[in-house]
């Protein structure tokens, strides 16, 4: 039994005719009295009397009939939603990205967000880059945030975010009152180090292509650990800048550049190249890249119709 057929058993009800429901809906007489035999034979009882001209309902017909109005608002229902899912931006969206990114950068364009798109639901997963990625991949999440270069040509890649990478450190520490130090001057301190990830490997490439060796007191898995254990004084730390401007402004930590060491931490939204992007996805898309210019266009319900044949 389809949609089609419980919409043929309406119209003979309504119309009380077999040859005005075929009319009605540009089809033989015969076709119309096969689709309510297939339906009779499946519920097992016949849902029509046609005696001397008239079309009337048996008991069964009588029972049935609420039942295939009910199938048929509800089919209606989900056909109205679907289509509004893509049309307006509403729904769900989830998003993976590091603690960090997660309170440092992404509160502005959530809140930017929401300020537009009130109806839609963001969810934030808080992942290392790795299993962000993982997650976009095996679309658990809609997007991942997470640091460049990022290399695989199944992902759609949008850089949102730029900042400089900074020596940080207490107000209290002797090289505290200095703006720029120099390499050998950081040697003699101990520091303290994310244990994995992009920015560990370009501190590691810098200290190794001049052949020194940093005093490594402690490494750690997360960034917002690494930044409360250089506030306690047990070490300095490369952290990117924006992790810790309001901590600099409020004269809790101080920011030092190291001669010589020019580094950045990018961010890029990723998504992968075969998914299809509701409204609201796009909604998002467009406000965490600022408008991109080359934004892929928004899935329609005609083309996601097509998509789906």
């Amino acid at each position: 039994m389809d949609f089609e057929q419980l919409k043929t058993f309406q119209l003979v009800s309504r119309l009380k005719s077999f040859s005005r429901a075929a009319e009605k809906l540009g089809v033989t007489q015969p076709a119309i009295s096969a689709q309510i035999r297939s339906m009779e034979n499946e519920v097992g009882a016949r849902l029509f009397d046609r005696e001397g001209g008239k079309v009337t309902f048996t008991a069964a017909g009588r029972l049935f009939e609420p039942f295939a109005e009910h199938c048929l608002q509800c089919h209606s229902h989900i056909l109205a939603g679907v289509s509004e899912l893509y049309q307006s931006p509403r729904g769900e969206l989830s998003v993976s990205t590091s603690e960090a990114t997660s309170l440092y950068v992404l509160p502005t364009v959530f809140a930017q967000f929401k300020k537009l798109y009130s109806r839609v639901h963001l969810s934030i997963v808080r992942s290392e880059r790795s299993r962000t990625l993982e997650a976009v991949f095996s679309r658990e999440v809609d997007f991942g945030i997470v640091s460049l270069p990022v290399k695989d040509s199944r992902l759609l890649v949008y850089n949102i975010h730029k900042d400089e990478v900074v020596l940080v450190t207490v107000p209290s520490h002797p090289l505290a009152d200095r703006t720029n130090v120099k390499l050998d001057e950081i040697l003699q301190y101990p520091l303290l180090m994310m244990k994995h990830g992009r920015q560990r490997e370009r501190i590691n490439h810098f200290f190794t292509t001049r052949d020194v060796q940093p005093r490594i007191a402690m490494e750690l898995e997360s960034s917002e650990l690494l930044k409360r254990l250089i506030g306690a004084g047990i070490g300095m730390g490369f952290l990117p800048h924006t992790n810790v401007r309001a901590d600099e402004a409020a004269g809790l930590l101080k920011v030092l550049k190291v001669e010589g060491m020019r580094m950045h931490r990018e961010l890029a939204l990723v998504f992968r190249k075969d998914k299809t992007l509701t409204r609201a996805a796009h909604a998002f898309l467009e406000v965490a890249t600022n408008g991109a210019k080359t934004l892929p266009p928004p899935t329609t319900t005609r083309n996601r119709k097509a998509e789906l044949r």
